[in-house]
């Protein structure tokens, strides 16, 4: 059973460094080498994804690194548009799925510091459809497709706890129950065709049957869709007004938003999908595997699990938010002992990732909890999240660092391992300690 309080608490306590803010004031941009990095180290990321691009792995891509909040490196690769001919721009929008999942841990941990909520709140007293649900248990080993599940009671209700931490037993749903879950007509982590409320879907989704217990174990799925009806039900705000005034307008995040702005139809990134020769083709028309209704849509369901859209400066800023210790520029969001919260792990060593090694999750994001069991270079008590869209970030907070990595490639097939070794890429090129920023420089970017 996973319990809340562990052994990374402490650690991550130690973690959180209340650094300098990434502003945007104008500003010169600090030299890599004052930053602890290697201008000629970070020449290697310019080759790798260049050669990327020229490989047809990806059509193009956005990375940035900033540590104590100044900018190490920002470029863009590629095309943002490969067959209209548009070149990939640093300010491009991108679709970011599952790293919505942060703003609405920082949004419900916001609920938790006014007296709003309680993490041990029943979900149910936000929304009654999950006072009782059920749970499948799935056929035995060697039985014919389409044999009959058992389904049973759930042994107690979920928890804001469970939601946030993704242990409430609502992973996306394994073959077996597909034939259950068609009839709501449900992408995984995509809402953006839907004409009704998030609300709507989530009641609908608390009468099917669960994939595991409540707290028993770490599952991806639909918790944090949930966990965004319960901050609408307990604000009395919709998701997209509770994110836009609580949080993106306060750190001047302009370019995030769930549906896109007419105005700015230009700049959202071309998705593309992997092919099993190892190129990629346009995915076409709408659906999560092509260019979605994010720009067209009914504009009405606000998924907290993952409808959000950003840029790579935007998100950064919230990034930094969370290394600072819940501040940036003078705005604070959350205190210390939230942030402090939110990174220590939640979910036991239910948590592994296929092929690179056991992680930790906390509320809203993996943990890294000791780099030689997740099998890549960082450090003890570093955070971070990827998406379905082909989207990662990170935040170290031992070394006041951040990077992302944002393309657009729904079935990441043979490019799967590119924004790990962006991660290589990165530690690689940091070889110091960054210089005390001077007065003129300090929250510059």
């Amino acid at each position: 059973m996973v319990t809340h309080v562990n052994r990374y608490a402490l650690l991550a306590a130690a973690l959180v460094v209340l650094s300098v803010g990434l502003s945007t004031k104008a500003g010169p941009v600090r030299a890599p080498e004052t930053l602890g990095f290697s201008t000629e180290r970070l020449a290697r990321i310019d080759a790798f994804m260049k050669k990327a691009v020229d490989d047809g792995r990806l059509a193009g891509v956005v990375t940035l690194i900033t540590r104590r909040g100044q900018e190490v490196h920002f470029k863009a690769y590629g095309m943002q548009d490969r067959e209209a001919a548009i070149p990939m721009r640093t300010d491009t929008i991108f679709r970011i799925a599952s790293m919505t999942k942060t703003p609405t841990a920082i949004a419900m941990m916001m609920l938790l510091e006014e007296g709003t909520v309680l993490l041990g709140d029943p979900v149910s007293k936000y929304i009654p459809a999950f006072k009782k649900t059920t749970v499948a248990v799935p056929p035995p080993a060697g039985a014919p497709a389409g044999a009959p599940i058992t389904v049973v009671p759930a042994k107690r209700e979920i928890t804001i706890h469970d939601v946030l931490s993704k242990t409430a037993g609502m992973g996306y749903p394994p073959r077996y129950l597909q034939p259950t879950y068609a009839p709501l007509n449900l992408h995984t982590f995509y809402f953006a065709d839907k004409a009704e409320p998030m609300a709507s879907v989530i009641e609908q989704l608390a009468k099917l049957p669960f994939t595991s217990q409540p707290g028993e174990k770490y599952e991806n799925g639909f918790a944090t869709d949930v966990a965004g009806v319960v901050i609408e039900k307990a604000s009395g705000m919709s998701l997209d007004r509770f994110f836009q005034t609580r949080i993106f307008a306060p750190l001047k995040m302009t370019d995030t938003s769930f549906y896109l702005p007419k105005e700015k139809a230009s700049r959202l990134a071309t998705v593309y999908a992997a092919q099993r020769d190892g190129t990629i083709k346009r995915g076409e028309g709408n659906g999560p595997d092509a260019q979605g209704e994010y720009l067209d849509g009914p504009r009405v369901a606000f998924s907290g699990g993952g409808g959000l859209l950003s840029t790579a400066a935007d998100y950064t800023r919230m990034v930094q938010l969370l290394l600072n210790g819940g501040e940036l520029d003078g705005v604070r969001l959350l205190s210390p002992k939230a942030i402090q919260l939110m990174l220590s792990n939640q979910v036991g060593d239910s948590y592994d990732n296929p092929g690179f090694g056991q992680l930790g999750f906390g509320y809203g994001f993996e943990l890294t909890l000791d780099p030689s069991k997740a099998h890549h270079l960082g450090s003890p008590g570093d955070f971070g999240y990827r998406s379905a869209y082909f989207t990662r970030y990170w935040g170290d907070p031992a070394e006041d660092l951040s990077a992302i990595f944002l393309a657009q490639l729904a079935n990441y097939g043979g490019s799967s391992d590119l924004h790990y070794k962006y991660r290589s890429l990165v530690y690689g090129a940091l070889v110091g300690p960054a210089e005390a920023p001077s007065a003129k420089t300090r929250g510059s970017r």
